[in-house]
């Protein structure tokens, strides 16, 4: 069985490929920019030849990643309705305080990308993996690094990343 460096929605996976094509549309200009700092003459003083190419090597590095991400990735399919899976938006109570709030469940990279108020968690994040495959209406108890918690389910949706 082939080993996927990460499992992500297909929104995800569009990110990924728009994000590779703007490095990609981006990369003529950098490598002009570099040639024209070039032809100023003397490198070894030359700020602006330093720069673009220490710009051009960081795009190059980003590219260069997110193409490896592209080649390893496995989208997954919808989740089902019924459970939460990759790709789930999922509204949960937590039983200590009664607060309520939402999660989208999604792969490492998009989880990381995502601001902060879009509440996309990591698959595999404490909270992601005690999620994953129940059902609307079940507690479960959480185990994080400093704290444990319980929590029910309210909602499920599946409408993330179509």
């Amino acid at each position: 069985m082939a080993t996927y460096f990460n499992k992500m929605t297909k929104h995800g996976y569009q990110q990924i490929q728009d994000e590779i094509k703007t490095l990609e549309k981006n990369r003529p200009g950098k490598i002009q920019a570099l040639h024209d700092a070039a032809a100023l003459g003397d490198r070894s003083e030359n700020a602006e030849y330093s720069t673009s190419k220490r710009e051009l090597h960081q795009l190059e590095n980003r590219l260069r990643y997110f193409r490896k991400q592209e080649q390893y990735a496995e989208v997954v399919s919808s989740p089902k309705s019924d459970q939460v899976g990759i790709g789930s938006k999922v509204k949960v109570k937590f039983l200590e305080d009664g607060d309520s709030d939402s999660f989208i469940i999604v792969g490492k990279q998009e989880a990381e990308f995502s601001k902060l108020e879009e509440n996309k968690i990591f698959y595999d994040s404490p909270l992601g993996k005690s999620l994953l495959h129940h059902q609307v209406g079940e507690t479960i108890s959480v185990k994080a690094p400093e704290v444990n918690y319980k929590l029910k389910i309210l909602e499920i949706s599946t409408t993330y990343g179509k």
